[in-house]
């Protein structure tokens, strides 16, 4: 199964953080919009079981670079499984 498909299988929460105007957020807008916040800097976080949060500045990355980052955190929560 390919990583995407284990998203709500691996999180429980994710977060995408960006500024709705700012140029370091330009690559930060997918489609799907989750939050956002006036001034913040793009970052994206994590949560798993138990209350264990990962998180990453997306800032100056671009659009590959963000999907590699999301792919690592799902990765991540499925080694957190056990």
């Amino acid at each position: 199964m390919g990583w995407r498909g284990q998203l709500s299988r691996n999180l429980k929460e994710l977060r995408f953080l960006f500024c709705q105007t700012s140029l370091a957020s330009s690559q930060t807008r997918f489609p799907i919009l989750i939050r956002e916040c006036s001034g913040v800097r793009p970052q994206l976080c994590a949560r798993y079981d138990m209350g264990v949060e990962k998180g990453m500045s997306l800032e100056g990355l671009s659009e590959a670079q963000i999907t590699k980052a999301l792919e690592d955190l799902v990765k991540a929560g499925a080694t957190l499984k056990g």
